[in-house]
Formats: structure tokens, sequence, C-alpha cells
């Protein structure tokens, strides 16, 4: 009678296996599956108020569950280690509660207890050996089985359903994070300007540039890349992204210059929904976004001391919050950060966190300005030449007498300003060729002999671009008795980007 009994329960428990195997293998409703599964083990092994709890924040919570309203589902969670739920998820071992009616550790927080129910058995499920959760159920009197089989078969049902949960959490993880790269990508499409392509240049300046990137891009170190406005930093950054272990994975950027000091660390970290007046929902952060990937921050020097602390932080620990919140977030992000700024000079003046420079400047890429790449100004030319013709639909030939007054203009906006150059050469040129004087009608600051008078005079010797750049400012505004508007002209700048550098260099 005994083996007859061992062999009819040995059917049940193959049976609801069978049944919940069938049922979770159809994911499109996770919740449909999981309580068709819960049924199957009430109806089969006649196991009542079957129950899955989640684990997060040290909180279980109710994901799936037969015989629990909306009201019990919100009042029956459980801290690690309270009552006999959390007890099974604090020692990673089932818990049986023989006797419900006078055993402290049964809280029933529910209210499903009942005479007819005698016993609680709560089993831990694991993911990669972490307690992930509880599978848990009442004992009847008509429940069949005993405690030992229970635990049995609640054991190898909660690594199923662990399982099968846990697959869905990453499958909707994944595709929220595609959806908001996608966001991402189609709002850097939409917004950028300048698309150089890949880097151009054959310079010897530019062969070490590209020797450095070979050496260290398939290393995770930090890079610092300097260098002066427009000479192609994100281009750097994105072929260090492309020759890298993580060239698969995202390739975030953030122009720190441009966003305030309000907005950048919610930009950098993300929010959590109500964190501030306009945060009507969870958002995501740049480094959430770069994870596995790439994070390029340009204008780096322009960050404020808060967000520089903050910024120290990820680098050391790889963790943060985000803004609002208080749950850790640990990321995976290779960085590369940009400046034109004379960083060294910004840790004397105490502007910039010398623990911080330290944490950036692991291996320093120093771009040339295009002044001093001679013969890449040609093929530059010629790049921009066909791909702006080739956009407006318009034939335009420069003149070996024009190319050479584009050679002798020192550039003081480089590779973003020779592209916009030739941008207006295309759409205002003549198509029967453009000739030395043309030019210096397309380009007024060709004229500018002062400027260029600038770049040739200023002795070289022990100066950094930085200390040329703003000695050149200075001249123009003193030649120019201050007047910005005026000052820029000479300089062939445009106002916008002078006042940029005033306040940049500190200048009255």
């Amino acid at each position: 009678m005994n083996k007859q009994c061992d062999v009819c329960l040995t059917q049940k428990e193959l049976t609801v296996l069978y049944d919940i195997a069938t049922l979770i293998a159809d994911s499109r409703d996770i919740e449909n599956s999981l309580e068709k599964s819960l049924l199957a083990l009430k109806n089969t092994l006649n196991l009542q108020n079957c129950v899955i709890y989640k684990l997060e924040d040290e909180m279980l919570n109710i994901y799936a569950s037969i015989n629990f309203n909306k009201h019990q589902k919100v009042i029956s969670e459980y801290r690690l280690g309270e009552g006999a739920t959390g007890l099974a998820a604090k020692s990673g071992e089932p818990v049986v509660i023989e006797n419900i009616h006078n055993d402290i550790l049964f809280l029933n927080k529910s209210g499903n207890r009942n005479n007819d129910t005698i016993s609680y058995i709560a089993v831990p499920m694991f993911v990669d050996n972490k307690v992930f959760g509880v599978l848990a159920a009442n004992l009847t009197k008509s429940t069949q089985i005993g405690f030992d089989e229970t635990v049995r078969i609640l054991s190898i049902t909660s690594t199923l359903f662990a399982q099968f949960i846990h697959s869905h959490i990453v499958v909707e993880q994944d595709k929220e994070r595609l959806k908001e790269l996608k966001l991402y990508y189609k709002m850097e499409w939409d917004s950028k300007v300048h698309n150089f392509g890949d880097i151009i240049g054959t310079s010897q300046k530019m062969e070490d540039v590209y020797k450095v990137i070979d050496r260290i891009a398939g290393s995770n170190v930090t890079i610092l890349v300097r260098g002066e406005t427009g000479t192609g930093k994100e281009l750097v950054a994105a072929s260090i992204h492309k020759r890298s272990k993580r060239c698969e994975e995202p390739f975030i950027k953030l122009n720190c210059a441009a966003i305030t000091d309000t907005l950048l660390e919610s930009e950098l970290f993300g929010h959590e929904k109500g964190a501030f007046t306009d945060a009507k929902e969870t958002r995501k952060g740049r480094f959430e976004l770069a994870d596995g990937g790439t994070l390029f921050l340009d204008e780096i020097g322009d960050i404020s001391s808060s967000a520089q602390v903050k910024l120290l932080r990820v680098l050391q620990e790889r963790e943060f919050e985000r803004v609002g919140g208080s749950k850790t977030i640990k990321v995976n992000v290779r960085l590369v950060a940009a400046t034109n700024r004379n960083l060294e000079q910004m840790v004397k003046d105490g502007t910039f966190r010398e623990d911080l420079y330290y944490r950036l400047n692991v291996i320093p890429i120093d771009l040339p300005p295009l002044r001093e790449r001679g013969e890449d100004i040609k093929l530059l030319v010629n790049f921009f030449l066909e791909r702006s013709m080739k956009n407006h639909k318009k034939r335009v030939v420069i003149t070996d007498e024009a190319m050479d007054k584009l050679m002798s203009y020192p550039w003081p906006g480089n590779v973003r300003e020779l592209e916009n150059t030739i941008e207006r050469i295309v759409l205002m040129g003549d198509e029967d060729g453009i000739s030395a004087t043309d030019m210096l009608l397309l380009l007024p600051a060709l004229n500018n002999k002062t400027l260029i008078d600038e770049y040739k005079t200023i002795p070289m010797e022990n100066k950094t671009l930085e200390d040329i750049e703003k000695e050149a400012i200075e001249k123009a505004l003193r030649d120019c008795k201050n007047n910005q508007t005026e000052a820029a002209k000479q300089l062939g700048i445009t106002l916008r980007q002078i006042g940029y550098k005033i306040k940049m260099y500190g200048l009255k």
C-alpha cells in the first residue's frame, strides 16, 4: 500500500513539474504563466495560498500568487528575516511551520489563515547562488503529501520560477535599454551639426596620435584628450571606442559646457520620479546608458565643484545614486574625457580637484591644432569639398592660388572652422573656379593680417597653446579698446566664441 502511495505521489510530482515547465515555456504573459503554474501546484498536490515573493532592496514583495486580492498583495510584504518568509530568504534554507496556529513565526499578514489551514512552508529561490525570492504554500487537512515531499517539490519548482522570472527581467531590461539608446542616438542624430566622418590626416603629428590610440584602445584605462576647440577630440574618442573590446556596446557623449550645473548631475547620473519639479518620470543618466561601453565627456574642465566630487566617486568606486534616489547603481564604463582648458593651472588656482585631475589624466592625448598639421589642410579641404558638393549638388573648383590662401590661414577654429568655411565656399562660390580674390571675399578673416601675424610672431618657447590663444585675445581686446565685437572680427571668430574664451581665461 505504501509503495502504491509512493508511486502515486511520484506521478503527481512529475505531472505538476511537466505542467509547470510547459506553462513557463510561454513567456508572452509572465504573470498569467506563473499564476497558472501556482494553480497547478494547488490542484495536483492540494497546496493552498501558493505565492512567489521577489527580493528587492531587502524587502520581499508578492510577484505572483493565487487567492490573494490587491489589498492582500500590498500588505503581505516582509523584511529580510521577518517571519517565516523573511527567515527563509535570510537563511537561504527552507522554513517549515508545522502548526501555524501556535507558532509566532507565522505572521499571517494576508489574513488567509482559516481552520482548514495547518502548516506553512517557505523555500528560498536562487539565481547565480544568490537568494532571489521565496516560494511559499500552505498545507491543509486535504493535503496528501508530507513536509519533506513538499519541501522537495517546492525547491524544484522554485528553481524553475526563479530562472523564468530572472530571464524575463533581463530581457525587459535589455528592451528598455535598447529603447533608451535608440532615443538617445535619434536625439544625437537630430541635433548633430558636425560629422567629420573618420579622422583625416597623414602629418607626423597625427601619426603620433594614431600610435597612441592603437596602443591604448584595447585597455580600459581612462583617457584625457586635450586640444584647442574644433581639433576633433570627439572623433578621437569615437576612434578609441571602435578599436576597443567595447566596440559592440554603446558610445555615449555629453558636452559638459552645454549644460547648466543644476542639470549636469541629472544628465550624468539620472534622476528618480519627483526628484525635482520637472522630474515627471524616472530617467537614466549617461553613465547608465553607457554601461558596458564608453562615455565621452567633452569640456570636462567646465564642470562645477560638486559635480567634480561625484564624478571622482564614480571613477573610484564605479557606483553612484540617481538624483533623488538612494539605491546604489554599479556600472562598468570606460571614460574618455576632453578639454581645451589648462587643467594644471586650474588645479593650482583651486578650481579643479587635483585628485580628479590625476584620475582623468591616466593616458593623455594631445591633439595638434590645424595650423601645425601642414598638408593635412589640403586633405581636409578636399574631403569637405567633395561632401559639400554632393550635399548641395553643385560643382566648385578651388584653384591652387586659393588653396595657398587656405594653407596660410592659422585656423583658430581648427577643423570645425574649416568645415564651415568650405560649406560657405560651395554655397556662395563660382562654379567656374575659386580664385585667391574670391577666397578673400568668402573668408574675410584672410584679410586679418593681425590675426595671422599673432600666430606667427608670438614666441612658442615654453608656452602652451592656451597661453598663445590667451595672449592673442588680450592683444585684440587692447587694440579694439575692449570692444568684443571688433576684437572678434579681428580674430576671425564669432562674438559668442570670444565671449566664451574671455570667460574661460578669466580676462577682464
